[in-house]
């Protein structure tokens, strides 16, 4: 027989190679980034040039306020169209002062209150012209007409 090589006498296995070491760059999260940046930077652009909230509030002045049972609000563009309608019902009289929460952008608006009152079929109706800025709160002061009107 032919002289066969002697065979290789099976060895230590050897070590995986060390696994290289990830910078930054290759993290998944750092391909996203761009991504994530620009929706947060849309969602800011986006609540920002959004119509802010405004708080209209009526102080409820004079004589008469202790007998409504309902105030119906409604704030009107130039052309009519009615932006915001909201109604509040009282027990026994509103408080002093009524607070609406309205999206107003800045302009002139016109606020309508209906008041309805306790004996009394029909409703009143107080007009109030509104300039709104960037204040956040307005405050205007209502009176309701004398009886005889």
């Amino acid at each position: 027989m032919a002289d066969t090589p002697p065979s290789p006498e099976p060895s230590e296995p050897s070590p995986p190679p060390a696994p290289a070491r990830r910078s930054w760059r290759s993290h998944p999260m750092a391909k996203r980034l761009p991504l994530l940046l620009l929706v947060l930077l849309g969602l800011w652009l986006w609540q920002s040039s959004g119509t802010p909230e405004r708080e209209l509030t009526f102080q409820l002045t004079g004589a008469g306020w202790s007998t409504t049972q309902a105030l119906d609000l409604q704030v009107l563009a130039e052309d009519g169209n009615v932006l915001k309608r909201e109604e509040r019902f009282f027990a026994s009289g509103p408080p002093p002062e009524v607070t609406f929460k309205v999206d107003l952008p800045e302009g002139t608006w016109r606020a309508r209150l209906f008041v309805k009152q306790e004996g009394r079929d029909n409703r009143l109706r107080l007009d109030e012209s509104l300039v709104v800025g960037e204040e956040r709160y307005i405050v205007r002061q209502l009176q309701l007409p004398p009886a005889g009107r």
